[in-house]
């Protein structure tokens, strides 16, 4: 036997008893005996399966639009999960608690006969009011029909109780009383005069509530700052602002009326291509604007087509972000919310008139990207790093995590992989610089690119390594698939995350480590974050000289400083001198790159590691950055230029006879 209690966002409640192993939950009667029918447009027409696996009670989502929820964490669709006894299924704005029993149970099973005028046309048993918190679990439903004489309580504490148990008035109040807050300078209202201040708060709390999804159509609000877990925003433009909510609201409305027309789950159970899915999805579209237009309900100044092709790309791409990955021109996609989404275009960061209808549409765009990967964002695993299919790296947060809804940022890759030509012709460094790390790639030198964020170092990463000769292995390791080396015989190695019982991850040192055993000439890290500084190290060390890397740092010194702090986060206690030991000997050259001012990225620092002098490893700068001042279009002027030293495998070069051009080094 099954016994669901269901409770909406209204604190009604009602019990479904069902003697058979199985109901289905949706919007529409499916037919069936055993059903549980919700009509609210959030609902799908087959939403979820409630079901019994021997005495362990299931719930499988049948593929619903807006997803089922098991205790605050949405599941997969067509799999099922265990219900434990106080576990809650949230299907849109109900909250369903599953309950089983054995025949001598069944008597207590169903409701008694609702009162006058308490349930609606889809509440099929007793309705009752409820505090606002979750509905109670399994054990105090029995008392549910001693509960009619509770309903007279309420209207007596509102005079007696008050005075002597303050903490009694609020619970039953709160949800009916919430309009009541405007009348607390009322005489009657005297004693509540310490509240007058929380009252105001109430109506912001429950839409800032970060345990609970927002409905959809509606961003995570916005309030002054100093709110707990709210973010102070105030629109720099009003009138812009609310064309912007205006313009969200009608794409949400027809984004939903589209769902109910054109069930995009079915047809694509039809193995229809995606031509043939996007021509029937804007012709329903078309047909609903149509109707819109008709009815007045459309805004005049809103450009028709660009409003389809939005909706359009939500449904069946990555929504306003669909245009921006075709721009040659963006190299950075930013979106901080639903309405609000910036771009970098030359270096610098401008925000786009693009907007998401909703949370859920910013949702929907970052399943569309980690999905065909085989990674998954949601309440337990908030944070996710992925890539697109041309390559462009993405790292999306949601909420409880990001306060104001759903983020994404997307690294875009160039449709052309940039040669060394690109970077002299973008001035990042020039031809004796390109000549010199020529030589030392040749010349088989450890080298690490370091530099902050957006700087440019995974290009100058994808340059330098297109120098390894073609006849050598090279393995490469990555977070996120971002190298294009043009040699190949190139071995691509990606680390992956957790799968959803938090084992299988396999991380960038456990690659490092493998790669020992794939006899590499040459291995590639992506960057360093960790304690895989240390196998990196330690393979520099070991045969594998010309190996390369990138990682965050302010400046060559701070490289080094990097590399020590990273080699102890890998577990091991080494002594600080056994570590620089360890980095002196294996990095040869460190490549040191920065986004200047004016947004453009150099490089502004090439410097020899030349060895230990007591516990201190010595640096040698080859070239430095000289800033000559600010042009007229806030351009930096200034070049990279020797400072005369030579460095030492150049000495060696030419005591061998190879050809090298010294006069690189040579100052003025």
């Amino acid at each position: 036997m099954l016994r669901v209690v269901i409770r909406d966002n209204q604190g009604k409640q009602w019990t479904k008893v069902s003697a058979g192993s199985e109901i289905i939950v949706g919007r529409v009667t499916h037919d069936t005996e055993d059903e549980i029918v919700l009509a609210k447009k959030n609902i799908s027409r087959r939403h979820c399966l409630i079901f019994l696996d021997g005495d362990m009670p299931m719930v499988k989502d049948l593929g619903s639009v807006n997803g089922t929820w098991l205790n605050r964490e949405k599941m997969p669709a067509d799999t099922p999960r265990p219900i434990q006894g106080s576990d809650k299924v949230h299907v849109g704005d109900f909250v369903l608690t599953i309950e089983t029993g054995t025949a001598s149970q069944v008597p207590d099973a169903p409701p008694p006969p609702p009162p006058p005028g308490a349930g609606g046309p889809t509440v099929p048993a007793q309705a009752v009011e409820l505090p606002s918190d979750l509905p109670p679990p399994a054990p105090p439903e029995p008392p549910a029909p001693p509960e009619p004489p509770a309903p007279p309580e309420p209207p007596a504490p509102p005079a007696p109780p008050e005075p002597p148990a303050p903490p009694e008035p609020p619970a039953p109040p709160a949800p009916p009383e919430a309009p009541a807050p405007p009348e607390p300078p009322e005489p009657p209202a005297a004693p509540d005069l310490p509240e007058p201040p929380a009252p105001p708060e109430p109506p912001a709390a429950p839409a800032a509530s970060p345990s609970a999804p927002p409905p959809p159509g509606k961003d995570f609000p916005m309030a002054p700052a100093g709110a707990t877990g709210q973010v102070a925003a105030v629109p720099a433009d009003p009138e812009l602002e609310h064309d912007i909510k205006a313009e969200a609201a009608l794409r949400q409305d027809l984004h939903d009326r589209l769902i109910k027309v054109l069930d995009l789950r079915t047809l694509e159970t039809e193995n229809l291509g995606e031509e043939v899915l996007r021509a029937r999805s804007h012709d329903a579209i078309v047909a609903i604007v149509d109707e819109m237009e008709a009815a007045g309900e459309w805004l005049e100044d809103l450009d028709r087509e660009r409003i389809i092709a939005d909706v359009l790309d939500e449904v069946h791409g990555l929504g306003p972000l669909e245009g921006l990955l075709a721009d040659d021109t963006v190299t950075e996609i930013m979106v901080n919310s639903p309405r609000q989404i910036y771009v970098e275009r030359a270096g610098k960061i401008a925000p786009v008139d693009r907007i998401f209808s909703s949370d859920r549409a910013v949702l929907q765009a970052i399943e569309r990207i980690v999905s065909p990967l085989g990674r998954r964002i949601d309440q337990s695993s908030p944070m996710v790093d992925a890539r697109l299919k041309d390559g462009s790296r993405v790292n999306a947060i949601i909420p409880p995590l990001a306060l104001r809804g759903p983020c994404i940022t997307i690294r875009k890759f160039a449709k052309e992989r940039m040669t060394v030509e690109d970077l002299i012709r973008l001035n990042t460094l020039t031809p004796g610089m390109a000549s010199f790390l020529r030589e030392a790639v040749h010349a088989r030198k450890n080298i690490v690119i370091s530099g902050g964020t957006g700087s440019g170092k995974t290009t100058t990463l994808n340059v330098i390594s297109s120098y390894i000769p073609s006849g050598e292995r090279i393995v490469t390791i990555e977070d996120a698939a971002e190298l294009q080396l043009p040699q190949e015989h190139v071995v691509c190695l990606e680390s992956r995350p957790a799968n959803l019982e938090g084992k299988g991850a396999i991380g960038i040192r456990d690659l490092v480590r493998n790669s020992l055993r794939m006899r590499p000439d040459r291995i590639v890290v992506g960057e360093c974050r960790g304690g895989e500084a240390l196998d990196m190290l330690q393979a520099m060390n070991t045969g594998h000289d010309g190996s390369i890397t990138t990682l965050h740092a302010n400046g060559p010194r701070d490289a080094l400083s990097r590399l020590e702090t990273m080699v102890l986060m890998s577990g091991m206690e080494l002594p600080i001198r056994a570590i620089r030991e360890q980095v002196s000997s294996a990095v040869d050259i460190i490549v040191h790159q920065a986004r200047l001012s004016d947004g453009s990225r150099r490089i502004t620092h090439i410097s020899e590691v030349l060895g230990m002098e007591v516990d201190v490893i010595t640096l040698a700068d080859i070239f430095v950055f000289e800033q000559e001042g600010i042009g007229k279009d806030s351009k930096v002027l200034g070049g990279l230029k020797p400072t005369g030293l030579i460095p030492r495998f150049y000495e060696d070069l030419k005591k061998r006879g190879l050809p090298v051009d010294m006069s690189l080094f040579s100052k003025g």
